[in-house]
């Protein structure tokens, strides 16, 4: 058993039956009453996300995903196939279940497949990436003040939001846990 004084980002517990991982908490402490824990939660299985209060020193029963070390090879429609680097198995999952990750997806880019009860469930990509930067508009420099961002589309069709030096072509390193610039590669 697990209770909230224990949550950290990364968390899988099981909440109403149903296993989830804690994407972000926040103690909080109201002038009236206890405190209590906000804490947005993602779904493994169906990778849908839900915000809950919990009361703090509530009990959770931890759920147990096993990791596996994989490839990701291709898209086929919206399904995305890995291969085990172990056993060299082909597995796929659909867009739906990767969620915002699919941003971040580079062919031979290894990942850690997330299985759950002998389901293959979901990805974890790793934190910082990098990537070419494939379309931006060329930086103006003017009255600026403080940091001033534009938007790039990386290798990956996704947008960035970049300092006004980028430009095409440079590599830059992004955070895939929060689609942001992290700095230039």
């Amino acid at each position: 058993m697990i209770d909230t004084s224990s949550f950290k980002n990364g968390t899988n517990i099981e909440v109403d039956g149903h296993p989830y991982t804690v994407v972000w908490f926040q103690h909080h402490k109201p002038g009236k009453g206890g405190a209590v824990m906000r804490v947005k939660l993602r779904h493994l299985k169906t990778g849908g996300q839900t915000e809950r209060t919990f009361k703090s020193g509530e009990k959770f029963r931890e759920v147990e995903v096993r990791r596996a070390k994989k490839q990701y090879l291709y898209k086929d429609a919206d399904t995305y196939y890995f291969m085990d680097l172990e056993t060299y198995d082909n597995v796929g999952l659909s867009k739906e279940k990767l969620g915002l990750t699919v941003n971040f997806l580079k062919p031979d880019t290894q990942v850690e497949g997330l299985y759950l009860d002998g389901e293959f469930i979901g990805i974890d990509v790793p934190v910082i990436m990098e990537f070419k930067i494939e379309n931006t508009v060329p930086g103006v420099k003017g009255d600026t003040v403080s940091n001033v961002l534009k938007s790039a589309t990386i290798e990956t069709g996704a947008e960035v939001s970049v300092p006004l030096f980028i430009k095409e072509g440079d590599v830059v390193r992004v955070d895939t846990r929060t689609g942001e610039y992290v700095e230039r590669a």
